[in-house]
């Protein structure tokens, strides 16, 4: 009897437990089958099966905003001196939303008071179209940002998400150098030997940067400014999917820059006899003689006679402390930059699912 009930006490138990391994078993084949099925990348914080890299270029648009815009607004610009650039860039991305992208872009800024004033606007338009001043500048941009897509990439970089608005801010550091036409004759009608060619800026000392000035003048004080000058670049953007490999993005973004000499125009207009002799600089900082006569002479510090309209091309403050302006240096200078690039995925760096 013992032995009758040990062995079916035995084969009960080996009947259960075999019934319950079944049972793990459907289970796990069950639950394993729907990993399989809803596989999309081993995750991570990062995501290390989204990253991969690229490699870009692009055609920009820049416009300037500054002291030469139409009008004294942080948002006026003249669309007709829109200018192309063009663009190389390499991005590591580096999980499911975040690219840090290094760009290099080459182009250049143009404005102009003539092309771009309102004589008719007396409250603006009078001041800038009779100060006549213009530049070009040719912009050499190395930068570094950081985007955050606004979707994620649920999957490697071949199901990467079919399009995602983006975000993006850094830093940037650029090489410029204003330059401007010279007119045919100086100050005093004589011919000038850089007539029609353009020149630089920078070392002519427009608001007498190169100049002794004394104390009490307008701009005493002054220092020439850097040509290389960082920024801070920042704006939005929207990225298109177009095979696997392949994406198209539209950006707007913007530079804050830390000069206001983008244009070679910022504070006071000083006495034209600072530049002592120097008839190109002269002439470079005074033009409002090219399209309007004088309406007066002064005696200027070199001992020489100049006939300038009033207000311009000569120091003057009044009993206020006005000056007579050239620029406003309140505002820094800003550009932007309007992108379409396209970029391609140079490889992949993804784990394959592995079932057990």
């Amino acid at each position: 009897m013992r032995k009758l009930i040990l062995v079916l006490f035995t084969f009960l138990f080996l009947t259960g437990a075999e019934e319950v391994t079944a049972q793990m078993n459907r289970r796990a084949i069950k639950s394993n089958n729907k990993r399989m099925m809803t596989y999309r990348g081993r995750k991570s914080w990062f995501g290390k099966e989204k990253v991969y890299s690229m490699v870009g270029v692009s055609i920009n648009a820049l416009n300037y905003y500054g002291d030469l815009s139409p009008k004294p607004n942080r948002f006026s610009t003249d669309i007709s001196f829109t200018r192309p650039a063009i663009g190389i860039s390499f991005a590591h991305r580096f999980g499911p939303r975040y690219t840090l992208t290094a760009s290099f872009m080459y182009g250049t800024l143009k404005g102009s008071d003539v092309k771009s004033a309102d004589p008719g606007d007396a409250d603006n338009g009078v001041f800038r179209y009779k100060r006549n001043l213009s530049f070009r500048n040719r912009i050499k941009e190395l930068s570094v940002v950081a985007s955050i897509d606004l979707f994620e990439n649920q999957a490697t970089y071949i199901s990467r998400v079919a399009w995602t608005p983006y975000a993006f801010a850094g830093v940037a550091v650029f090489h410029h150098n204003p330059q401007a036409q010279a007119p045919a004759t100086d100050l005093q009608g004589n011919a000038l030997p850089e007539a029609g060619k353009w020149v630089d800026l920078q070392p002519l000392g427009t608001e007498g940067q190169k100049s002794t000035l004394q104390e009490g003048d307008a701009n005493y004080g002054i220092k020439p400014y850097k040509r290389i000058q960082p920024s801070i670049p920042f704006g939005i953007g929207a990225r298109f999917r177009l095979n696997e490999v392949l994406d198209l993005s539209a950006e707007i973004g913007f530079r804050y820059l830390f000069t206001d000499y983008i244009d070679d125009v910022s504070q006071s207009y000083v006495d034209l006899g600072v530049f002592q002799g120097n008839r190109l600089a002269q002439s470079m900082s005074y033009r409002t003689g090219e399209i309007l006569p004088g309406d007066h002479s002064y005696v200027a510090r070199d001992g020489q006679s100049y006939s300038v309209v009033s207000g311009y091309g000569e120091e003057y403050t009044d009993a206020n402390g006005n000056t007579n302006l050239r620029g406003s240096k309140d505002d820094k200078d800003i550009f932007m930059v309007t992108t379409i690039k396209m970029t391609y995925i140079l490889g992949k760096s993804f784990h394959r699912a592995k079932f057990r």
